[in-house]
C-alpha cells in the first residue's frame, strides 16, 4: 500500500443505505477502520467497526461522566461505582432479591448515618453493626456472577476503568456470543444493585494504598491544582480522599447512577468480526427500552484563572526525581489538540525531536520527553525530565525549556513536520490491526464530544500545517503562565494508610446460581469452529544464498514490514551485549553523528534496535516496506562503523549507574527483583550485569565490535512484509554482508530456577503502606503435554481471574487484597521445568490474614461442579476463537520451537479439554500444590509487619535491595 494512498481528505456522509430495520449511521469517506456511528431512538450511541482478522469482538460501554462529577462531599464515587457495577443486578447476583432488598436498604441508612458519627468508639460500633447485617444479607449474595456470566460465554479482558471525564467497562467477547453479551450489559446498566458493598470498599482502601506509592498520580494531582485550581481536574482526584473512603454513602452512589448512566450519555463501542446491520438491531433490541436522563449536560465550572507567571509546586515520593513543566491547553475537542501533538513530537519522538537530537541522545539529561493529555474540559502539554547524576531539577527545567525555545525561533530541520506526518501514517497502519485501538479511538471521540469526522480526519489536517504555522502557534501558546511540578526523592510525611476494619468474611456461595445465569448458560448458539496455526502451510522455511535460515510470512494487508536476525544466546552467556546494545544507542559512525543517523531514520518511516534477553538476541528492523532496502543498509552501517568515544562512554555508565540507583526507589521494580532472586537465585537476568568496576575499566570500543561481530555467528533471519521471498532474500544477500563460513555462537552456563524442596521466606525492605507477597512452587516437574489441557482448566478455575477460587476468597469474600491470583505454569523451553506461584498485593496489617487464607484454600481446595464447569467453558471457547495470523506465526513458531515442537499444541489442548473433570483438577493440585514447600517472598517495612507470622513458617532471611539487585 502506497504512502500516499493511506489516508485522503475525509468528509463526512450519512449514509443512504441502512439496515434492515431502517438504522441510519453515519460514516467518514476514507475511514480505514469503516466505522458507523448510530443514535439510537433513546439517544444511545453504537459505534461499531467491522474487521475479519479473528472471530473475536472488543466491546466498551462507555458513561460519560467520571471523577469531575464527583459530590464534593464524597470524591471517589464514580471510581467506586465502577467497582460495584460487578456486583450484579435484581436478575443475577442474588438467589432471592426480594427478600434480599429490606437489607441492602438498612445497610444502606446505617452508612448514611455512619458517615456522620464522629466519636470513634461510636463509628466501631456502628460498623460492627453494619457488618453483622451485611452477613445476612450475604445469604443471599452470589459474589462473582458477572464473572462467571462473562467466563460462560468466552470473554477475556473483562475489566473497567475510572478517569476525570469517563467510566468505561471492557471485553472481548467471541464474535458468536453478542446477543448474550447484550442480554447480560443491559441488565447491568438498567438494574445494577449495591451489595457486597463493605468487603469491595476494603479493594477500594487497598488500591488507594498503591496510589499512595504511584508519584505519577501525585503528579496529575499536582498539575490539576496549577493549571485548573477552581475545577474538579485540580480540586478532587479519581480515587478520592482518605476522609471520604471511609465515609461512603450508597445513597449518593445510586443517586449518580441514576443521573449519569443513561442511554443518551452512553456509547457501545465494538470492533471486530461482526455484521453491523445484525449487531444493530440486537443493541437496540436489549437497550432501546432504556429511558434517557432528562439532563445529562456537562456541568459548567468557572472559567479558570488566566496563567501568567510561572507558578511552581513540591512533592515527595519514594520514586526516583524528576520535574515537569506544564501548559494548560482548551478541551479536547478543540483543534487546537493536533497542533499540540505535532509539537509533542516535534520535541520528541524517540529518535528526531528536539529532546531526542540535542538533550536524550547527547546525554545532557537522564530523559526528556513531551506529550499532551487531553480531557473534557482543559488539556495539558507537558515537558517531563529526568536528572542525571548530579544534576539539578532546575537544570533539567531549563535545558528542556531552551529546547522549547529553540521551537518557538523556528530552529527545526524542515523536513521534521513530513516525517512526523510519515510516522503518524505509519502508526495508524500497525494500530488498525487491533481491535482494542480502534474502540478506545471511539470512546475517546464519544467523551470529548469531537465528532468522528473530527476524529478520523486528524491526519489530514496535519499534513496541510506548515512549519511557520507550528512556529507562530507555540509562541501563543507557550507563555510565562506554566506550572511546574518538582518531584523529590523522599518520604511522603502525608502518606497515611488506612486502617483495616472488622470485616467477617462473606460466604462464597458458589454454588448457588441465579436463573438468569442458567438460561445464559443454555442458550444454544452456533459454536465457533477452532483453527489452529499450520506452520508449515502459514509459514515458508528457507535459505539464503549464503545458506542463513529464513522464516518467512508475507503481509497481503498493507505496506510494513518486520525483519530480523535472531542469535541463539543472550546475557547469560556473555552480559556484554546488553550493555553494547545500549551503548549503540548513544553514537555515531564513521560519516554520521547519531543524530543524523536517528533523523535518516525516522525519514524513512523505519526504526531499528537490538534486544537482549536471557538466551536470545536480535536485530529488528521494521517500517514502510518502500524503505526497507535504504534502512537495512543505513542499519548495517551503524552495526559495522559504530564509533565509540571515551567522553560519550564515560556519561553513558554515569546514566547506566544512575538509572540502577533509580530503579531500587520503585516498589513494583523492587518485587520482580526479589521475585527473579526466589525463583533463580543470586545469577539472574536482574543481577547478571556487568559491574560499576567493569563498566567504567571497558574499552567502549570493544563494546561496539561485539555488536560489529555478530554478523560473523551463526543466526537466522525471519521476516513478515509484503515482498516475495525471492526478492526479499535479494535483498538480504547483498547487504547483510556474512563470511562463507559462521561461527558458533556462545554459551555458558543457563539461568536454572531453583527447586523448593523445604519451606523459606525471604523479605526485602521497601518502606510502604502495603506488601508484595509472593509463594513459590517448584518440585523439578518437566513440561508433560498430557497435563497441558488440566493445567489451563485448573488456572482458570483456582487462580487465573476473577472468577477464580482465589480471588473469590481473598478479595470478594474477605476484602483482603486488591490483587490475588495463582497460576501453574508451563516453561517456556524444554528444558526448563513446570512451578507454581501465588501473588497478593495487600496492606501490611492483612498479611497474616492472607497467609492464613490462601493456606486453607491451597489444603481445601474448595469445589463447585458449576463453577468448574463455567471454568472449563471458558478455556474452550477462548481457544476456539483464538486466531495466530500476520506476524504472530512467526512469533508462536519460534515459540513452539523453544519448547521442542513442530507444530502448535494449543491443537491438542483443546481435544484434551474436553475430557478434563472437576476430579482431575482436585487430583492436580493436591499432588501439585496442597501440603507443598514453598518460597515465600516478601516486599515490605518489617517494623510494620508481624513477624511472628512468618517465623512460624520458616527462619526469615532478610534480603538486602543490594542482594536482589546485585548491586
Amino acid at each position: 500500500m502506497k504512502l500516499k494512498s493511506i489516508l485522503s481528505l475525509l468528509a463526512l456522509a450519512v449514509a443512504t443505505t441502512a439496515a434492515a430495520k431502517d438504522y441510519k449511521f453515519e460514516t467518514v469517506s476514507g475511514d480505514m477502520t469503516k466505522t458507523r456511528i448510530y443514535t439510537l431512538d433513546n439517544g444511545l450511541k453504537v459505534y461499531l467497526s467491522v474487521n475479519k482478522d479473528k472471530p473475536r469482538i472488543e466491546a466498551h460501554i462507555a458513561v460519560r461522566t467520571g471523577s469531575k462529577n464527583d459530590p464534593a462531599e464524597t470524591t471517589g464515587l464514580a471510581h467506586y461505582l465502577e467497582h460495584l457495577m460487578f456486583k450484579g443486578t435484581n436478575h443475577f447476583g442474588t438467589n432471592n432479591a426480594e427478600a434480599e432488598a429490606p437489607l441492602l436498604a438498612d445497610i444502606e441508612a446505617r452508612y448514611e448515618r455512619y458517615r456522620q458519627l464522629t466519636d470513634a468508639m461510636a463509628r466501631k460500633q456502628a460498623y460492627h453493626e453494619i457488618d453483622s447485617v451485611s452477613q445476612i444479607a450475604a445469604r443471599y449474595f452470589i459474589p462473582n456472577e458477572y464473572d462467571k456470566l462473562m467466563s460462560t460465554i468466552g470473554a477475556q479482558g473483562t475489566n473497567a476503568y475510572t478517569s476525570n471525564d469517563v467510566t468505561c467497562y471492557t471485553e472481548d467477547i467471541p464474535s458468536n456470543e453478542i446477543d448474550n453479551w447484550a442480554k447480560i450489559q443491559s441488565d447491568r446498566f438498567q438494574n445494577m444493585v449495591i451489595r457486597g458493598f463493605h468487603t469491595e470498599l476494603e479493594a477500594v482502601y487497598e488500591e488507594y494504598n498503591i496510589y499512595l506509592t504511584d508519584d505519577n498520580d501525585k503528579l496529575w494531582s499536582a498539575i490539576g491544582k496549577k493549571l485548573t485550581p477552581t475545577h474538579p481536574y485540580g480540586t478532587q482526584t479519581t480515587i478520592g480522599t482518605q476522609n471520604h473512603l471511609k465515609n461512603p454513602s450508597i445513597t449518593n452512589i445510586k443517586n449518580y447512577f441514576r443521573k449519569w448512566y443513561v442511554p443518551n450519555n452512553m456509547a457501545i463501542c465494538m470492533a471486530g468480526d461482526f455484521d453491523p446491520d445484525q449487531v444493530v438491531a440486537i443493541i437496540d433490541k436489549y437497550f432501546g427500552t432504556m429511558q434517557p436522563g432528562q439532563d445529562v449536560s456537562q456541568p459548567i465550572f468557572p472559567a479558570q484563572p488566566v496563567l501568567t507567571t510561572p507558578s511552581d509546586t513540591t512533592i515527595v515520593g519514594q520514586q526516583a526525581a524528576f520535574v515537569c513543566v506544564a501548559w494548560r491547553g482548551e478541551k479536547a475537542a478543540s483543534l487546537q489538540s493536533d497542533t499540540l501533538d505535532v509539537i509533542s513530537s516535534m520535541l520528541s519522538n524517540g529518535r528526531a525531536g528536539l529532546f531526542d537530537t540535542n538533550l536524550n541522545q547527547p546525554m545532557k539529561v537522564m530523559a526528556a520527553q513531551a506529550f499532551c493529555q487531553t480531557q473534557q474540559d482543559y488539556s495539558s502539554f507537558v515537558l517531563y525530565g529526568v536528572p542525571r547524576q548530579g544534576q539539578t531539577l532546575e537544570e533539567v527545567k531549563d535545558l528542556m525549556v531552551a529546547q522549547l525555545d529553540n521551537l518557538k525561533k523556528g530552529n527545526i530541520d524542515d523536513d521534521l513536520l513530513p516525517s512526523i506526518v510519515n510516522n503518524l501514517k505509519r502508526k495508524y497502519m500497525q494500530a488498525l490491526d487491533n481491535n482494542r485501538w480502534r474502540v478506545s479511538e471511539m470512546v475517546n471521540s464519544f467523551v470529548n464530544g469531537d465528532s468522528w469526522q473530527q476524529h478520523a480526519n486528524s491526519i489530514a489536517r496535519i499534513e496541510k500545517m506548515t512549519k511557520q504555522d507550528i512556529v507562530a502557534f507555540a509562541n501563543r501558546f507557550f507563555t510565562n503562565g506554566y506550572a511546574v511540578i518538582y518531584k523529590t526523592q523522599g518520604t511522603d510525611s502525608l502518606a497515611k494508610k488506612i486502617d483495616k476494619p472488622a470485616i467477617t468474611p462473606i460466604p462464597a456461595n458458589r454454588d448457588m446460581v441465579s436463573q438468569f445465569v442458567k438460561d445464559i448458560q443454555n442458550t444454544e448458539v452456533t459454536p465457533i469452529q477452532p483453527v489452529f496455526v499450520n506452520f508449515k502451510k502459514d509459514l515458508t522455511l528457507a535459505t539464503t544464498k549464503k545458506g542463513i535460515p529464513v522464516v518467512y510470512k508475507k503481509n497481503t494487508d498493507n505496506g510494513l514490514f518486520y525483519l530480523g536476525f535472531a542469535y541463539d544466546f543472550g546475557n547469560q552467556d556473555d552480559n556484554r551485549y546488553d550493555m553494547a546494545s545500549n551503548y549503540l544507542n548513544y553514537v555515531g559512525t564513521d560519516k554520521y553523528s547519531v543524530a543524523e543517523l536517528k533523523r535518516k531514520f525516522y525519514k524513512l518511516g523505519c526504526d531499528y534496535g537490538i534486544s537482549v534477553s536471557g538466551n536470545r538476541i536480535t536485530i529488528r528492523l521494521n517500517g514502510l516496506s518502500e524503505n526497507m532496502a535504504e534502512a537495512l543498509s543505513l542499519m548495517e552501517n551503524v552495526l559495522q562503523n559504530a564509533q565509540a568515544d571515551q567522553a560519550s562512554y564515560d556519561q553513558f555508565v554515569s546514566l547506566i549507574l544512575k538509572e540502577r540507583d533509580d530503579d531500587k526507589k520503585d516498589q513494583r521494580n523492587c518485587a520482580e527483583h526479589l521475585y527473579a532472586y526466589g525463583v533463580y537465585g543470586s545469577r539472574n537476568i536482574y543481577t547478571d550485569m556487568m559491574s560499576a568496576d567493569q563498566l567504567r575499566n571497558t574499552n567502549p570500543q570493544e563494546l561496539l565490535d561485539l555488536i560489529k561481530g555478530l554478523r560473523n555467528m551463526k543466526h537466522e533471519l525471519y521476516y513478515y512484509g509484503p515482498m516475495e521471498l525471492k526478492d526479499m532474500t535479494a535483498v538480504i544477500t547483498k547487504l547483510h554482508a556474512t563470511p562463507k563460513k559462521l561461527q558458533d555462537v556462545p554459551h555458558a552456563t543457563p539461568y536454572q530456577a531453583t527447586q523448593t524442596p523445604t519451606n523459606e521466606v525471604l523479605m526485602a525492605p521497601f518502606d510502604a503502606k502495603n506488601i508484595y507477597f509472593r509463594m513459590y512452587h517448584n518440585e523439578g516437574r518437566p513440561f508433560n503435554l498430557a497435563d497441558a489441557g488440566k493445567i489451563s482448566v485448573f488456572n482458570e478455575y483456582f487462580g487465573g481471574g476473577m472468577n477464580s477460587i482465589v480471588f473469590q476468597e481473598m478479595r470478594e469474600a474477605r476484602g483482603l487484597a486488591y490483587s490475588a491470583g495463582a497460576v501453574y505454569t508451563r516453561p517456556s523451553k524444554k528444558s526448563d521445568k513446570e512451578s507454581f506461584f501465588a501473588n497478593i498485593i495487600t496492606q501490611n496489617d492483612k498479611m497474616g490474614d492472607c497467609i492464613s487464607e490462601f493456606h486453607n484454600i491451597l489444603d481445601t481446595i474448595p469445589q463447585s461442579e458449576a463453577a468448574f464447569n463455567i471454568a472449563k467453558d471458558a478455556v474452550i471457547k477462548r481457544l476456539a476463537s483464538q486466531r495466530v495470523t500476520k506476524s504472530s506465526v512467526i512469533d508462536r513458531y519460534f515459540s513452539m520451537r523453544k519448547l521442542g515442537f513442530d507444530y502448535d499444541i494449543n491443537e491438542t489442548i483443546y481435544k484434551d479439554v474436553q475430557r478434563v473433570t472437576l476430579q482431575d483438577i482436585v487430583n492436580f493440585e493436591k499432588s501439585q500444590a496442597a501440603g507443598k514447600p514453598y518460597r515465600y517472598m516478601i516486599l515490605g517495612n518489617d517494623k510494620e509487619l508481624d513477624m511472628k507470622v512468618l517465623e512460624r513458617i520458616a527462619p526469615v532471611k532478610k534480603l538486602t535491595l543490594e542482594d536482589i539487585f546485585g548491586y
